[in-house]
């Protein structure tokens, strides 16, 4: 994008702040949802910045302007920020401020920060108060400055919803919806403000195509002890979805009355989560009504599958799988020919995939990074970007799609031909780190951060490591990074349950040079009783081959080679009835069992 404009609407941003009486402003990612992805309408902060990434923060001041964003973006931020007077803010670096330590040594005393509330957490808001509070610096909350300065911005998402059948949820929405009374009277409460739109949509089984890659409806749910209250826009409801509604008790309101709603909220208390709950959704509420802090119950009963999501899962990764091997399987033969580029090979994915029944779009935008590419860990190529693929290096793909019975997300880091050894080596260390995890046997309430390192131990052991986490939460027929469970280095209470579907993938990258990850996804099932209690572990359910043309095998212990040969005897086993007699050979050969140097 050009610089130039960036810079003006930077500058139109500060002409706001003397009419408000603000010296910054604060720009998140989110939208009143607290969403990872976003509708259009609320892309403010790529609208002024013109990074990309799906996560970061602009804070502009009267003379200065920075973008805080993570390890995930920090080589696509750097390209992107070039020359707009947006300076790069690399977060969790020990010489990076935070944002209230940077806003404390630029503002003077007696200053005020805007942000917009209905895209900061209570959470955040209060936070911040509380940091910027010791400098005598306040927080203020206004209207949306970007009503004013972006002249042609998206308008709220007016598709229509749709009811999600329950053969594929596995139960009806009133059945969810009496699970969350019981949970709601555990914790004493009259009522329950759900603001996460894969959690409207899980619990009225509904589904949308209000953000990109994700099937969510943009909506509030209220649910009370009796009834249930439903904030969408009202030209998005079909008469389907009324009667489905109805059925269930659930009454249906302007998406705009959400606040005037919760001001006069007849209810002795009410349940919010206030890490997903926006703060003028959160200032709104009633004074008489007691505010009750705490995690969705939602939030955990949707995290756990039940059987009927389970087997669908399963159906969907197998007719994934399929898709996956006739693109490698092409993918092979047609790289010497040079006439492939990552923009083409993603089309290309695109085309078997939607081949396949059930399918329902891709579950986020595919990564094709080719070489130095791979090392931007969320690359999307672009007509600027684009290279084509040659015989030689790695190609880091990270893709997935949405099934009505399930999501799917896979990474594979495929060599085209010749590597070098440092290539070889990584690659290797990283599948060390995967299988580690993947074998892993754990007591019940075990988190994820205390797995974690079972992924990255390979590598630390040759003073390499990565700055995402190496498993999040996938949704069913939703969003494709889901909590509330997750395998990171950040502690995180949840514990891995039963029924819970997280990814397993460890990276390394090295800017300039490659990029490799290999990511499967993993169903939580039980491991029998033993010592102190029951014991758990993780069925990987991804069906694709992990590339063995990188591989050094006398790197990987005797256990490791039987578990990659007994992964590839199930994908074998599983895929090939659904392939043609080419195609079944050429997955018999990438399935074959890995030798050693004699």
């Amino acid at each position: 994008m050009d610089k130039k404009i960036i810079k003006e609407r930077v500058d139109a941003l500060r002409a706001a702040f003397d009419r408000e009486q603000i010296a910054a402003f604060i720009i998140p990612s989110t939208d009143p949802h607290l969403s990872e992805y976003v509708a259009p309408h609320w892309q403010s902060r790529e609208w002024i910045s013109g990074f990309t990434g799906s996560a970061g923060t602009v804070v502009v001041t009267r003379d200065k302007a920075g973008l805080w964003t993570d390890s995930r973006y920090f080589l696509q931020a750097a390209q992107q920020l070039e020359g707009s007077g947006i300076a790069l803010y690399k977060e969790m670096l020990p010489e990076t401020p935070s944002i209230p330590t940077f806003l404390s040594e630029t503002l003077q005393p007696g200053e005020a920060v805007g942000i917009d509330g209905q895209v900061f957490s209570v959470e955040e808001a209060l936070q911040l108060e509380k940091q910027l509070g010791k400098k005598n610096i306040s927080v203020k909350s206004i209207t949306d400055p970007m009503e004013l300065i972006w002249a042609d911005r998206p308008a709220i998402p007016e598709g229509a919803a749709f009811v999600y059948a329950a053969e594929y949820a596995g139960k009806t929405c009133q059945e969810k919806l009496d699970a969350i009374r019981q949970e709601m009277k555990k914790a004493d409460a009259e009522a329950l403000l759900v603001s996460s739109l894969d959690e409207i949509a899980w619990a009225l089984n509904i589904r949308g195509n209000d953000v990109h890659c994700n099937p969510v409806v943009v909506s509030y749910l209220i649910v009370g002890e009796q009834d249930a209250h439903f904030f969408i826009e009202p030209r998005k409801v079909t008469e389907e979805l009324a009667a489905h509604l109805q059925a269930s008790g659930v009454s249906v309101h302007d998406y705009k009355e959400i606040e005037a709603f919760l001001s006069t909220l007849q209810a002795r208390n009410i349940l919010l989560n206030p890490a997903k709950t926006n703060y003028a959704a959160y200032s709104a509420i009633c004074p008489d009504c007691r505010i009750i802090e705490g995690v969705s119950p939602v939030t955990l009963l949707k995290a756990i599958r039940n059987n009927c999501e389970i087997a669908g899962i399963h159906a969907a990764m197998q007719r994934d799988g399929v898709a996956l091997v006739k693109f490698l399987k092409w993918l092979e033969e047609t790289v010497p020919t040079g006439n492939e580029t990552e923009i083409s090979i993603d089309r290309k994915l695109h085309e078997f995939r939607a081949a396949q029944p059930l399918y329902m779009g891709e579950s986020f935008d595919t990564i094709a990074g080719y070489k130095e590419h791979g090392a931007i860990v969320h690359y999307e190529a672009t007509p600027e970007t684009d290279v084509p693929l040659k015989p030689e290096g790695f190609l880091l793909l990270d893709s997935g799609a949405q099934y009505l019975d399930g999501t799917t997300d896979i990474t594979r880091t495929i060599a085209l031909g010749e590597l070098t050894q440092e290539e070889k080596t990584d690659y290797t260390l990283i599948l060390k780190g995967h299988i580690a995890l993947a074998m892993a046997v754990f007591p019940e309430g075990t988190r994820g951060a205390q797995l974690d390192v079972l992924a990255r131990m390979p590598i630390w052991q040759h003073h390499m490591n990565y700055l995402h986490g190496t498993g999040h939460g996938v949704g069913h027929f939703l969003n494709v990074h889901e909590g509330p469970q997750s395998i990171r280095m950040n502690e995180n209470p949840v514990t891995l349950r039963p029924g819970m579907v997280t990814s397993n993938e460890p990276g390394v990258y090295k800017a300039g040079s490659h990029g490799i990850r290999t990511e499967n996804l993993v169903l939580t099932i039980p491991a029998g009783e033993g010592m102190f209690g029951n014991y758990l572990k993780f069925e990987t359910i991804t069906l694709c081959p992990i590339c063995k043309k990188g591989i050094i095998p006398e790197l990987l212990t005797a256990e490791e080679r039987e578990w990659l040969d007994n992964y590839h005897q199930q994908v074998y086993e599983k895929l090939s009835p659904s392939l043609n007699e080419e195609e079944q050979e050429w997955l018999k050969e990438a399935c074959s069992k890995l030798t050693t140097k004699k």
